[in-house]
């Protein structure tokens, strides 16, 4: 008598449900591994960026709460009482409170003119198409990569001749003229995601093209407004080469330039621990303004780049 093999088990055929005798056992994946290594470096990586970021920052608060004799002879400990009338020194005597105030009215006035101007001129040149369109835009964006340093002595002419010298408007339009390129460039390509449905259905609605700029896409481009006005900001209030050229009056020095006279008038008997108070006083607007809208800033960044 013959006897008859078991047949070995056929593969599913297609459409036939798979047991789990049938499926194969997973093969072992490196490749999660390698992420944790990576993702551990990396984090590393920013954890270092941090500390070097951060701990100047910390020290610099510290010290202006020092007196002369401990920044020298402890720098790395804490103070041993709060020394607020450092801060009232640097503030009265060192005169920061006048160089705050006229850092506010240019940065202020300069930040103002380009948001204005620069939402005006992208959205411009992001929506309509006319001969010159693109011939624009790239004259914008040949003036990110011009050197300031270039422009420096015939600026220096052309604002003296129109009377501008040493005046607080004369440097907010210098401002607004430094800055723009970059504004514009950054806005053209964060009014091109917005979607075009709105601005067309306030047209049918019978709504001007300034209206609709104004109340319907300058709205929607909030986010990218507030990303490139701290970028703005963040260069306009640490500019030191256009206020050191254009602004040699003591009464109209802004806090770039107060600092580097606080810091050279000292001498050999400095006041370092007003120095420390003024630099702290300039600093403390800056991370005060990116705290409040880092979110939005990382929003604007992320959303020029997504449609």
């Amino acid at each position: 008598m013959k006897t008859t093999e078991t047949p070995a088990p056929l593969p599913a055929e297609s459409g036939a449900p798979l047991t789990k005798t049938d499926v194969p056992p997973p093969a072992p994946v490196k490749e999660k591994k390698e992420g944790r290594v990576l993702n551990v470096f990396s984090h590393g990586v920013l954890v270092i960026w941090a500390i070097m970021v951060v701990l100047p920052l910390l020290w610099a608060v510290m010290t202006s709460f020092k007196d002369d004799r401990s920044i020298f002879s402890s720098p790395w400990s804490l103070p041993d009482s709060l020394h607020f009338d450092n801060w009232s020194r640097a503030w009265t005597q060192a005169n920061m409170s006048d160089y705050f105030l006229n850092t506010v009215l240019v940065v202020g006035g300069s930040l103002i003119g380009t948001l204005v101007l620069g939402s005006m001129a992208a959205y411009v040149l992001a929506r309509f198409d006319f001969p010159g369109n693109r011939f624009i835009y790239y004259l914008f964006i040949g003036g990110m990569s011009f050197p300031i340093m270039l422009a420096l002595v015939p600026l220096f002419y052309v604002v003296n001749n129109m009377g501008l010298l040493n005046t607080i408007h004369g440097l907010i339009l210098v401002y607004i003229a430094y800055s723009l390129p970059f504004t514009v460039f950054f806005l053209t390509a964060f009014f091109r995601t917005l979607p075009s449905s709105v601005a067309e259905a306030a047209f049918v609605d019978g709504a001007s093209h300034s209206r609709t700029f104004f109340q319907i896409m300058l709205p929607m481009a909030k986010p990218g407004l507030i990303s490139v006005g701290i970028f703005n900001f963040l260069g306009q209030w640490n500019q030191y080469m256009l206020p050191t050229v254009l602004n040699t009056d003591p009464d109209k020095r802004v806090l770039t330039q107060g600092l580097v006279q606080l810091a050279v008038s000292q001498g050999y008997k400095g006041d370092w621990s007003g120095l420390f108070a003024g630099l702290v006083m300039a600093m403390l607007p800056v991370l005060a303004a990116y705290i409040i809208f880092q979110r939005q800033v990382v929003q604007g960044l992320t959303a020029g780049a997504l449609k």
